[in-house]
């Protein structure tokens, strides 16, 4: 509008016929183009720009919170969802550049938890206060691009930034990271923590590649999967204690090189834990699985 570029956020819903558990075959050569039905804007008219928009992990769908320039906003959806209230907001205040670039509701502590990336610092947020709970200064050498929170260990962070880096964090105390990954060799994009295993995370870059890694170590299941004791020989008990004191090592699963761009979105699957996709600036959506051996081993 008037030369400039605005973002900005709304709510819609989806028609009936595409909700989970609806028999309908979305391809149905018969059926009508449906469309979304706009409930409501976000209005951001005194906040600036949008930079992200966040559900609620495990709630009732009716709030949302939104990142715009230095503001956090905490938006109430009311029963109509013709209305987004805002029922709360909080702004950053201090030097240099005071714009949010990304942000994760935490499905921890009761969803009271966010945390998000402005320049290189990473900072948690209580929704219920909207004060700052913790802030890691410098956590990138440069802007942090985006985060995810481990869905089973509650107090691990992960963050990735234009320093190629993705960098993994306890926040209880996060003067340093417990873990750095230093594989891609351009800006990381995205990092994401697979929602059923959590050593398994993804990375995508604007080196044009995807990367899954294996962060076993900090992982929920460290040690691997513990055994029952009575079902071990003696032999087979020694070699057991052997292992259980020694964590698998972390590496790198597999490298994905089928995109020949900037690659700006990796996420998992909802419904399948094995199961992946990836976006790049070169129009290419690229599904790929988990090796099987990996999987296996995971599981087995």
């Amino acid at each position: 509008s008037d030369t400039k570029v605005m973002t900005c956020a709304a709510v819609w819903r989806m028609p009936k016929e595409l909700e989970s558990g609806s028999h309908e075959s979305p391809d149905d050569s018969s059926s009508n183009t449906q469309t979304l039905e706009l409930l409501c804007h976000l209005d951001n008219t005194a906040h600036g720009n949008m930079a992200c928009v966040m559900w609620e992990p495990m709630g009732d769908g009716k709030k949302i919170i939104s990142l715009a320039d230095n503001n956090i906003l905490l938006w109430d959806l009311q029963e109509s969802s013709a209305k987004a209230v805002l029922s709360s907001s909080t702004a950053l205040e201090g030097k240099g550049q005071l714009k949010f670039t990304s942000g994760r509701w935490s499905p921890h502590h009761n969803c009271t938890q966010i945390a998000t990336a402005n320049d290189t610092t990473v900072r948690g947020w209580d929704t219920r206060s909207m004060r700052q709970i913790y802030c890691i200064e410098n956590a990138h050498g440069q802007l942090v691009r985006d985060l995810d929170f481990n869905p089973n260990k509650q107090y691990y962070l992960a963050s990735c930034g234009d320093d190629c880096k993705v960098k993994f964090w306890d926040t209880r105390n996060a003067t340093e990271p417990v873990k750095t990954l230093e594989e891609h060799s351009h800006w990381v994009w995205n990092v994401r923590y697979n929602h059923s295993h959590d050593q398994l995370i993804l990375t995508g870059s604007s080196d044009s590649r995807v990367i899954l890694s294996n962060m076993v170590s900090i992982s929920s299941e460290p040690f691997g999967h513990m055994v029952d004791d009575d079902e071990l020989s003696d032999q087979e008990d020694q070699h057991q204690e052997e292992k259980i004191k020694e964590p698998l090592q972390d590496s790198v699963i597999a490298t994905y090189e089928e995109h020949e761009d900037s690659v700006y979105a990796v996420e998992w699957s909802s419904a399948d834990p094995w199961l992946f996709a990836s976006l790049s600036y070169d129009g290419r959506l690229v599904i790929n699985r988990v090796p099987r051996a990996l999987k296996y081993h995971i599981l087995l």
